[in-house]
């Protein structure tokens, strides 16, 4: 039986699109009928300042309104950050990080100051420069985290994002389908050292 709530903080710089790939992932998990928050942490919001964003999803109702300070899980977005933040910080053991990086999750364990749970890497740079022609990391880490955290269908969750972006790209609908691919490469790439 699946855990009744997850708690996911992402890691990411301003610009790189981790509060939105938090909004997005919350709009899918609503979606398929959970109970959803996704939420920034405000600071300096200026281009490549390290910013925080989160999630909680439950099949219950959320009481809590908080940050979150153990996490089952750690989107980081931005290797770079590794070196700057302690990404790890409160990071359940039984959980996991995932990391856009195209090391290994045995180079990147050293980096991660004792964290003993299961790495996971993407290279989201690779996926989002080869489906959508730029470097939109958050495309490829949202589908990273869906497999990894499991937290819904495969199917749902394409399906949850396909009607998003025809919703949020009406006007742009020829990157809808470099999304979608971005993401159904993010579903199988991602790759994992299982602990």
């Amino acid at each position: 039986m699946a855990k009744q709530m997850i708690e996911i903080r992402w890691h990411g710089r301003g610009g790189q699109g981790a509060k939105t790939a938090s909004l997005l992932l919350a709009e899918a998990a609503f979606a398929t009928g959970k109970f959803i928050q996704g939420f920034p942490e405000y600071g300096p919001e200026r281009m490549g300042a390290p910013i925080t964003a989160y999630n909680r999803i439950s099949d219950s109702k959320i009481r809590i309104h908080s940050n979150i300070y153990e996490p089952d899980y750690v989107v980081v977005v931005d290797e770079t950050l590794l070196k700057d933040v302690d990404v790890t910080a409160g990071l359940k053991k039984e959980g996991a990080i995932v990391i856009n990086s195209e090391k290994s999750p045995e180079e990147l364990r050293p980096l991660l100051k004792g964290y003993e749970g299961r790495v996971y890497t993407i290279d989201a740079r690779k996926i989002s420069i080869e489906t959508l022609g730029k470097y939109f990391p958050n495309t490829p880490m949202l589908g990273a985290i869906v497999k990894v955290a499991n937290i819904m269908e495969e199917e749902d969750f394409l399906k949850a994002m396909e009607e998003s972006f025809a919703h949020k790209f009406a006007t742009k609908p020829e990157v809808i389908e470099g999304n979608m691919e971005a993401i159904k490469r993010a579903l199988k790439e991602v790759k994992g050292d299982e602990r």
